[in-house]
């Protein structure tokens, strides 16, 4: 047994530091984004005609910063439009005529919940409702409509002959 014990020493510490590497891996993701967090801050609702690529996690950000997350993902029966719970920092004050939308970090980048606060003098509260909204923009169609329409600026053609002379 004290020879399988000296034999086997090496490949038992590499498989105990793979695994304190795995455990160290799973612990740094939980913490980086977030998961099992409590509901520290205040919940708003926002309700978006197209939410694509928004999923629970995705980050809610004012001027650029982030200030919360989507925190639950609904489908309203009586619309048909998606419900975003968003949890947001609760010392952010935002007025109740802000608006959402959802924009993207560019061509490759993932998308995000745009925040701009309004000018009215009242704050939203707890689950209240962001009323302006603007939801996702469908790149693929505009990138098909630049396409299709890149056969320059030229006038459409003349019906009929054109050799013949104007009058």
């Amino acid at each position: 047994m004290a020879s399988t014990l000296k034999d086997n020493l090496i490949e038992a510490i590499i498989g105990f530091v793979v695994v304190v590497l795995a455990v160290g891996f799973v612990g740094f993701a939980f913490v980086r984004t977030g998961a099992g967090g409590g509901q520290d801050g205040v919940t708003l609702l926002a309700r978006f005609p197209n939410i694509g690529g928004v999923t629970l996690g995705t980050d809610v950000k004012v001027a650029g910063v982030r200030v919360g997350k989507v925190a639950a993902l609904e489908l309203d029966p009586v619309s048909y439009q998606a419900v975003i719970r968003l949890n947001v920092d609760r010392g952010l004050n935002l007025p109740i005529d802000s608006s959402a939308a959802i924009s993207s970090e560019g061509l490759l980048g993932g998308n995000y919940i745009a925040l701009t606060p309004g000018g009215d003098s009242a704050m939203l509260k707890d689950g209240e409702e962001i009323i302006e909204t603007s939801g996702a923009p469908d790149l693929l169609g505009l990138i098909g409509s630049v396409v299709n329409r890149s056969g320059g600026d030229a006038p459409p053609a003349a019906e009929g002959n054109s050799d013949a002379p104007a009058q």
